[in-house]
């Protein structure tokens, strides 16, 4: 009897969550990737990686039907939510489950996206679409400042920032189409309305709502999250109307196979929604270290068309701690991993880096080197665990020689 496979188109840092549930589940994975070499946080799980133009959907199809006469493929996902569309495109091509992927792409555009969500009355920042510095300068005006420029299509926050002046605006603006930036499709900017309140954002599986967390930034012009806290400290009113916001959001782009994302802000007018994400969140262990819910395993029952159960398992409030770089340089040494991992109360703590990596911080999500997540019955006793771990950790980056050094 052939072994039964879950394709992964490309992996990712949340790669290795996808193999090891995968394996749970009794199926063996299989990652294809343009640069299986580059595959270093897979490396030490030992799966079969492929390579293949993984922007090519005519090769990934030849390379599927190929694997198809060794193995029996019970599903094909992605880990990333750029090869997400694909993912969908491979799944309707050998009649497996997964998520239409026209609905896929037109959320992945941030520009269709806020029309649709417009249209549909989802209540979403003031936006304009510009495609040169005239059109950035004419929208923000016409907006007003502050504004966030970001890229049209794009992912983790690359590209992201907040313009709170006309100084910031041409910077930007000069950066984003001056040859800075490595755009992913035809150059487009989305200038919005810097919608001001408190971030949260809806966990969603299909069309239910798992839970509501919230998030904060560090320190502005750029969008790098700095800490998750979930469940959200929220009145029944407050949840209700996050919730709602977040469904029609969730129907008015056509989306409700699997997991989805949604980021909003409470503002002067309510819930707003800033994104929707046809993915998990970055970190879904803090939704697992909350209420026992596996999300990367219950997408995977989804993807190979087993029965799923999202039912809590517990009840608590999990907060994650991202360890952000403080400065160029190379990480001479991060310390104190195993001291924080063995606080009570601590679920995980991550290092991305080793010593002797080089950091370039870009603003966005590349800039997060770690994470340590911990849980308790209450959100105070959460903190406090979480802050006596952080304490524990410390870095050391070495500044870059200066030319002539």
């Amino acid at each position: 009897m052939a072994r039964r496979a879950l394709i992964l188109v490309e992996g990712h840092r949340n790669g290795p969550l996808y193999v090891q549930a995968a394996q749970r589940l009794g199926l063996h994975p299989i990652v294809l990737s343009a640069d299986p070499a580059g595959l270093h946080s897979l490396a030490t799980e030992g799966i079969e990686a492929i390579r293949v133009d993984t922007d090519n959907l005519d090769a990934l199809i030849r390379e599927c039907y190929r694997l198809r006469a060794t193995y029996d493929i019970g599903g094909i996902t992605s880990p990333r939510e750029s090869f997400y569309a694909t993912a969908g495109k491979l799944c309707r091509q050998f009649e497996l489950p997964g998520p239409n992927p026209t609905s896929i792409e037109r959320c992945c555009d941030k520009f269709v996206q806020r029309q649709r969500l417009a249209e549909a009355g989802v209540p979403i920042p003031a936006y304009r679409l510009a495609t040169n510095a005239a059109d950035v300068e004419n929208s923000a005006a016409q907006i007003g400042l502050p504004v966030v420029l970001k890229p049209a299509v794009g992912i983790s926050s690359i590209g992201v920032r907040l313009c709170r002046n006309a100084d910031e605006l041409a910077e930007h603006t000069t950066h984003l189409l001056g040859g800075e930036h490595i755009w992913q499709s035809s150059p487009r900017i989305l200038v919005e309305e810097f919608a001001q309140g408190p971030h949260y954002w809806s966990e969603i599986m299909g069309h239910e709502v798992i839970g509501i967390g919230t998030a904060d930034f560090g320190p502005p012009p750029y969008f790098v999250y700095r800490e998750f806290t979930f469940p959200a400290p929220l009145t029944d009113d407050e949840h209700k109307r996050i919730a709602d916001v977040s469904l029609s959001g969730l129907r008015a782009l056509g989306l409700g196979w699997g997991a989805t994302n949604i980021e909003l802000r409470w503002t002067k007018r309510g819930p707003v929604v800033i994104e929707v994400n046809p993915r998990l969140t970055g970190l879904p262990q803090v939704v697992q270290a909350a209420f026992g819910v596996d999300l990367v395993a219950e997408q995977i029952k989804l993807v190979i068309g087993d029965e799923g159960n999202l039912r809590r398992r517990r009840s608590q409030t999990a907060i994650a701690r991202l360890l952000i770089a403080d400065r160029d340089g190379t990480l001479d040494w991060i310390d104190g991993e195993r001291q924080a991992a063995a606080v009570s109360g601590v679920v995980e703590v991550k290092f991305h880096l080793e010593p002797q990596t080089p950091i370039v911080r870009r603003g966005d999500s590349s800039d997060c080197i770690g994470y340590v997540i911990a849980t308790s019955p209450t959100l105070p006793r959460t903190q406090k665990i979480l802050k006596r771990a952080v304490d524990l950790i410390d870095w050391s980056i070495k500044p870059f020689p200066t030319r002539g050094e």
